[in-house]
């Protein structure tokens, strides 16, 4: 175990870290930091002086964590692979339905390993996992039926970050369509029977459960509600994928008379613990509903432009009271600082103006907000009391050296990328140290080989 196993209390030094203030974050210089030995902040201490003795030093800036809203783990094999030629999201998925057909629970386990550790080197310390690989082929269920989501709950641990496993229910292959041969792995027959799976699944000091709805078209609506019901009883984080495809929208107009918005509505799916995950193609209507319900919006801009799926309202939506969070979902890139940067670059497109999300809104949807929505609330801040995760990105790149440290948060957002992360330390735990991973000796490695495995090369 590691991000769960004990840790000895550590005093960090850092030469600038990005903290809570009264009127808004701010970058303070000569930051002590004090974890203790139950892997929170117990002390922070902005403009203290110079680094004392025994303390660790932490050259750049500090900031919290990033936590990755929306993952799909085993869409890393496809990097590359999809990217050649042209096709749509429905040809993509075939692609992606011939890997999930080469899975076990040991190559999943290794493949998952290898990339959260590429998460925890992008600076991510948190991973919302959105699991629908539940079954063997032909939907044949493991001994232990639930042998896939703990492979990814201890890969998580191997790679040293927390995961919370949103256990996903996928029961049809669209509006009364049964499984198709590839997506049988994905289903459990009914709501009822997803859900009695889903209790065997336990929480651990790294690891949270959560469920998800695949989507309006994977969940006949009569059933939404036990997903909804079972999520609720729980106090447990509820994810599902909403209008990403106009296709989808469609669909339902022509099943239900009504938007997936409205479908899941008038199922009791929206609310604060919801993340409605892309909402790219959304009515007048739709955006009221996921407002007035307080529903979180989970966008992930470099799947969505990848997919060629569009832009969505996400500025329109954080404007009538949504949070946003953000997610690198396919993982065509693993980069939560270009998922921020792509948040706001994308809006300048859609409209040609600039400046519609400042820097410090941008970091809290990767950090405070996006733990939030995955059920880690104590963490995403840089405070006593809170969980004691963070990450520090290097000023003196090539790509951040130039601006004053005062500007930490604008270059981050918008000049940093993954390759400026040289520090991540979970619950106290160093697990990055100088870019290199403390527990996944070679990561390019590990991803190479677990890859080659699924591909059966």
């Amino acid at each position: 175990m590691h991000v769960s196993s004990a840790v000895a209390a550590q005093t960090y030094w850092a030469e600038h870290a990005w903290l809570p203030h009264v009127n808004g974050p701010v970058v303070e210089p000569d930051v002590l930091i004090e974890v203790g030995a139950d892997g929170r902040f117990a002390r922070v201490v902005p403009d203290s002086g110079p680094c004392p003795p025994g303390a660790v030093r932490l050259a750049g800036l500090l900031v919290p964590g990033q936590a990755n809203s929306h993952s799909h783990a085993f869409h890393r094999a496809l990097r590359g692979t999809v990217q050649v030629g042209s096709g749509t999201f429905w040809t993509w998925r075939d692609t992606m339905y011939r890997f999930a057909g080469a899975l076990d629970p040991d190559s999943y386990l290794a493949l998952a390993t290898a990339v959260y550790a590429e998460m925890a080197l992008a600076g991510i310390t948190a991973v919302g996992e959105f699991h629908y690989l539940h079954h063997a082929p032909g939907g044949v269920r493991y001994a232990d039926p639930n042998a896939m989501g703990e492979a990814l709950i201890e890969a998580a641990d191997r790679a040293g970050i927390r995961i919370t496993l949103l256990d996903t229910c996928y029961l049809s292959a669209g509006f009364g369509a049964e499984l198709t041969k590839p997506q049988l792995r994905f289903g459990d027959g009914d709501a009822d029977a997803w859900a009695a799976r889903a209790d065997a699944l336990t929480a651990r000091p790294h690891a949270r459960i959560g469920a998800a709805v695949h989507s309006v078209r994977a969940v006949p609506a009569e059933q939404l509600g036990t997903v909804a019901h079972w999520a609720a009883m729980r106090k447990a984080p509820l994810h599902v994928h909403l209008s990403e495809q106009t296709a989808e929208n469609d669909a339902c107009l022509t099943a239900h008379g009504v938007t997936p918005t409205r479908l899941l509505h008038d199922h009791g799916v929206l609310g604060p613990r919801t993340s409605a995950v892309h909402a790219t193609h959304l009515t007048a209507e739709d955006v009221k509903l996921l407002s007035d319900s307080s529903t979180v919006i989970c966008m992930c801009p470099t799947t969505e432009r990848d997919l060629a799926d569009g832009i969505g309202p996400a500025r329109q939506l954080a404007s009538a009271g949504c949070p946003v969070t953000l997610g690198s979902d396919s993982h065509a890139v693993i980069d939560p600082f270009e998922e921020a940067r792509a948040l706001e670059l994308n809006e300048r497109l859609r409209t040609r103006t600039r400046g519609h999300w400042t820097a410090n809104a941008l970091l809290r949807a990767g950090t405070e907000d996006g733990h939030a929505s995955l059920g880690w609330p104590e963490a995403g801040r840089i405070e006593a009391g809170a969980l004691a995760d963070f990450t520090v990105l290097a000023l003196d790149s090539v790509r951040t050296a130039g601006p004053t440290p005062r500007l930490g948060a604008e270059t981050a957002v918008f000049a940093a990328s993954a390759a400026d992360v040289r520090h991540v330390v979970v619950g106290g735990r160093r697990v990055v140290v100088d870019g290199v991973h403390a527990l996944v000796p070679d990561v390019a490695a590990a991803l190479k080989h677990s890859i080659c495995t699924v591909r059966g090369s």
